[in-house]
């Protein structure tokens, strides 16, 4: 999720977990905390261009490291309160557990969207991604903000524990839109003659009401929208072959470096990959700017004559006008068909 929603989750759990006393004071504390883990962000190369992959949402959202996490967390800002930060007053066992309750909301928050995040590692690398929620909402996160601001100069803990109601009631709203999403992606292939090797449905932006349905079938991704709403209707999407190593980069060495970064993107993406744009591009079908299109945000660039160099990163995360209208478009139901 983005930073914002991270923090005010962290710090509403927090407070609602807090006693009546020193809720702003324990709403920093939860909110750094529930930012921190993604300070991950910053182990980057310049030489290897997909060591973030790797590296975000790994240790530092890991349900292991919780506690460490939250112990660093809560001795820096102690530290900061103790020589006069306007977060001063709390005992180092309110400042621990309330850095506790932030720094837990995270990995999972972040579980609950469709990037992927490594919640059991060192025990595995496997990305829980339970595609409930879009990595953005602001219906799900100015409730949750404003309960925190309440809370804290109103000294009401019972504010934040609505907030924590209303987190769970939308999360819950999430999961049941999305099975009747995936149920219409089924209902979708069925109808194509399909039997999809993969299929996954994950809400578009801001909202759980238009999803993108992807599903694989004889070496092909369909993409389509699925708009949930009191009826269910499918938004004819696109398709495009996935990706073939043999076919699509025949000159490309098994044991090249940049054969091994596709096996890095491919571990990454849950094996969603195809070309775009020619030759060179190997793209991430999981995600695009609008649920019907198989338009990508994000890949890799392979040069089959330096392969002995690390494949190049790319991303396009930019929303044109006619995007913007398309997807309005489709948001209402347009372009739509009763299933």
């Amino acid at each position: 999720m983005d930073p914002v929603t991270q923090g005010a989750l962290g710090a509403v759990v927090a407070q609602g977990l807090a006693g009546r006393r020193k809720l702003a004071a324990i709403a920093c504390y939860g909110a750094v905390a529930g930012m921190a883990p993604d300070l991950d962000v910053l182990i980057q190369s310049p030489d290897d261009p997909l060591l973030f992959l790797e590296f975000h949402r790994q240790f530092t959202h890991s349900l292991f490291f919780i506690p460490f996490g939250a112990l660093v967390v809560a001795w820096l800002m102690y530290w900061l309160g103790e020589r006069g930060c306007f977060w001063k007053g709390l005992s180092w066992r309110e400042a621990y557990l309330a850095s506790l309750a932030g720094y837990a909301t995270h990995g999972l928050l972040d579980a609950c969207t469709s990037y992927g995040t490594q919640l059991f590692w060192p025990f595995t690398d496997f990305r829980a991604a339970w595609d409930l929620i879009s990595i953005i909402d602001p219906v799900f996160t100015f409730p949750i903000l404003a309960a925190v601001l309440l809370a804290g100069s109103r000294h009401r803990r019972w504010i934040a524990g609505a907030a924590c109601g209303w987190a769970a009631l939308y999360l819950s709203v999430g999961a049941l839109q999305q099975q009747r999403a995936l149920d219409a992606a089924m209902d979708v292939a069925a109808l194509r003659g399909h039997v999809p090797e993969q299929i996954s449905v994950k809400p578009s932006f801001a909202n759980l009401l238009l999803w993108k349905a992807i599903y694989r079938h004889e070496g092909r991704f369909y993409v389509d929208g699925i708009r949930a709403g009191t009826e269910i209707r499918w938004c004819v999407g696109q398709s495009i072959e996935a990706l073939k190593l043999e076919r699509d980069f025949p000159a490309l060495a098994a044991d090249s470096l940049q054969a091994r970064d596709i096996q890095r993107f491919r571990w990454f993406s849950d094996d969603h990959l195809a070309v775009h744009q020619g030759y060179s591009r190997i793209v991430d079908m999981r995600y695009s700017l609008i649920p019907t299109s198989i338009d990508p945000m994000w890949g890799i660039e392979v040069d089959q004559g330096q392969q002995d160099r690390h494949v190049r990163w790319w991303a396009d995360r930019t929303m044109s006008a006619d995007q913007r209208r398309d997807f309005l478009s489709l948001l209402l139901g347009g372009s739509c068909v009763a299933l």
